[in-house]
């Protein structure tokens, strides 16, 4: 870099700060109108449970049996994003629909089981079903329910924080679920909130409506 005739080599190693996009949000109808479109039942049953726990994709895909905490309705999320452990509340229809799908194929230890080379082995396979997959399927739901937002598996974990921040969850509540170390991590979703910033503009014309 050169300025006014003279190096600067110390506006060599300037960079711009990286750009924070605001993430994709799915409504609740529109995350309905995508799991519909998805018809095997393992692929939708863990996209389902990705969005109702606010999943990542591999935590999603690789669920243990022995994850589930029934008696305090939790599922206990082992080794995520920087090798922490952390506990997301596991809805009752949740419950339902993992111990309806389990009862399919009986693993004792994968809630998803690799279905193996015949297709059969579900109850006796060693490793769970292919993430690939599942992102597979959910990009082929997104096309046939005529979406046009570019959403991907991980944009389920977004809508469901952005839903829980417009249902009047407190956001240090929602860091903790999401295992973000940082409460500014979380709350990037107050940015996308539509009922939040409907609710700010009904305060401001409030609180405008006596000015002359």
């Amino acid at each position: 870099m050169q300025t006014l005739q003279r190096p600067w080599p110390l506006g060599d190693l300037m960079r711009l700060p990286k750009a924070r996009t605001l993430p994709v949000v799915l409504t609740p109808d529109e995350v309905g109108m995508v799991l519909g479109q998805i018809r095997r039942p393992p692929y939708r049953v863990c996209l389902s449970i990705i969005y109702a726990c606010g999943l990542r994709l591999l935590e999603g895909v690789q669920l243990q049996v022995s994850q589930i905490d029934s008696a305090r309705m939790q599922l206990r999320i082992q080794g995520g994003k920087g090798n922490k452990d952390r506990y997301v509340p596991l809805p009752p229809r949740a419950l339902t629909r993992l111990r309806d799908h389990w009862r399919t194929h009986r693993n004792p230890v994968w809630l998803f089981p690799s279905p193996g080379p015949a297709h059969d082995q579900h109850a006796t396979a060693t490793r769970p079903m292919d993430a690939r997959s599942v992102q597979k399927a959910f990009h082929e739901a997104l096309v046939a329910s005529g979406l046009t937002k570019p959403a991907s598996v991980h944009t389920l974990r977004h809508s469901w924080a952005t839903h829980l921040l417009e249902s009047g969850v407190n956001v240090r509540l929602i860091q903790v679920w999401m295992g973000h170390s940082s409460l500014t991590t979380t709350a990037i979703y107050t940015h996308c909130t539509h009922k939040a910033g409907q609710l700010a503009s009904d305060a401001l014309e409030a609180l405008t409506a006596a000015l002359p």
